[in-house]
């Protein structure tokens, strides 16, 4: 049995799919430019490695704000709505984005490059903190009985959308470019190009409404005064839970797009596009096990099970890293289509799970708190971490930072209960 999808949900499911692409585009062209050419343009020369480990490090500033982000967007999304949080999560981090365009160098301005960089990457971060947990409210909660998982996915498809955008768009700015030119300014394209796609992102965001479920919370009782302290007293034990249980999905993409893409084109000797064309192939994988994940977790079991299943194929996977990525492109991309066909399962279903986790009334603070403290743990650093574990032990003990991290995430899983909010009940089996 099907559902139809009325125009004002489907108008719901593209805000949160369009938005969402566009945060995570942002945040992907930092990524990759970090990973390509941030190094040597921001950071003066020292040891082998260690421009490529400070423009990594950069990478982590994003994420330190991302809970701030979380903190003060989840306040005004449980206070005053969904709707006009998102419009400023949104302008927050396209403003950030383009202005990275703009930036000297450090061999015109010295340390105040790379402090401007942090600044911007610090904007990016903050806005991001903001966009996730609101996206995934506004599409679970407008989702019928038994598609709230399949709802939910629509921000999750953001990630692989944006990620195809930023690094094909990079891939093409490569071929047309000579390495020179891209070294020199090529690399700033896709930051100017953000603030079309902001723009277009605002337009669908603008014409919407708040979501059900917020406004019914608001008829039952008034807003918290302050949504974090009633998180905190009430639903520790869940945001504590939903954190360590988001922790594989950031450890699993970070390894697989931003570290092995430095790795593989600085230490394997894969030319940039090459790598480039074969984490864009593996993008497909993610993205078909977000909807595969999504599908499961609606029809066959729950967001909790599938979540599991995704961490136990990843804790596996960590053990293939040393010889899949022994310098051949096959071997390579197996290992990239491995690593994010599982990342989709322990990443679709968390657009359902972790606002399940909480009341609406502080919903918004409480997915987005989890999520992004999440991305502290297992994403912020783990660029980072893993150039360093690479260069002092190989890429093993790589394979087992990332198994841990899947592990700690089943860990919590399997330790929580299935959380009452939202009901199960309406639940029915779709074809």
């Amino acid at each position: 049995m099907t559902i139809s999808t009325s125009p004002s949900h489907r108008r719901v499911l593209a805000a949160s799919f369009v938005g969402t692409t566009i945060e995570f585009y942002d945040f992907y062209v930092y990524a990759t430019a970090a990973a390509l050419v941030f190094g040597e343009l921001f950071f003066p020369k020292g040891a082998p490695g260690t421009q490529q480990l400070a423009a990594f490090a950069t990478l982590a500033v994003a994420f330190f704000a991302r809970p701030i982000g979380s903190l003060v967007f989840g306040h005004f999304g449980d206070r005053v709505g969904r709707k006009s949080t998102l419009v400023a999560s949104l302008l927050t981090m396209g403003v950030s984005t383009t202005l990275v365009a703009l930036l000297p160098t450090y061999a015109t301005a010295g340390w105040l490059a790379p402090l401007a960089l942090c600044m911007l990457r610090f904007g990016q971060g903050f806005g991001l903190g903001g966009e996730w947990g609101g996206a995934a409210l506004l599409a679970v909660e407008h989702a019928p009985p038994g598609w709230r998982a399949r709802y939910g996915s629509a921000p999750q498809l953001g990630a692989p959308a944006g990620f195809i955008a930023a690094n094909g768009l990079f891939l093409l700015i490569g071929l047309w470019l000579t390495p020179t030119e891209f070294r020199d300014w090529g690399w700033r394209i896709p930051f100017v190009i953000s603030a079309a796609l902001v723009a277009v992102g605002l337009w669908i965001r603008l014409k919407l409404t708040e979501t059900p479920e917020f406004a019914a919370s608001l008829e039952a009782a008034p807003p918290p005064a302050v949504p974090i302290a009633e998180l905190l007293r009430r639903h520790g034990g869940a945001t504590l839970a939903g954190t360590v249980g988001a922790i594989a999905c950031f450890a699993a993409y970070y390894v697989g797009t931003a570290f092995l893409l430095g790795y593989g084109t600085k230490t394997l000797g894969f030319p940039m596009q090459q790598f480039l064309l074969m984490q864009l192939g593996a993008i497909l994988f993610m993205a078909a096990g977000i909807y595969l994940a999504a599908w499961l977790a609606d029809n066959k079991w729950d967001e909790r099970r599938v979540l599991a299943g995704g961490c136990v194929a990843t804790v596996l996977i960590g053990f293939t890293i040393q010889p899949l990525m022994d310098g051949s492109a096959a071997g390579a991309f197996a290992f990239l289509a491995l690593t994010l066909f599982a990342m989709g399962f322990v990443y679709g279903p968390l657009g359902a799970w972790l606002p399940g986790l909480f009341p609406a009334r502080v919903r918004y603070t409480g997915a987005s708190m989890a999520f992004n403290v999440a991305g502290v743990i297992g994403g912020g650093l783990t660029p980072l971490v893993a150039q360093g574990l690479a260069m002092e032990r190989g890429l093993w003990a790589v394979g087992l930072y990332l198994s841990a991290a899947a592990g700690l995430s089943l860990i919590a899983l399997v330790a929580i209960r299935p959380a009452p909010v939202p009901p199960r009940a309406g639940r029915r089996r779709q074809a």
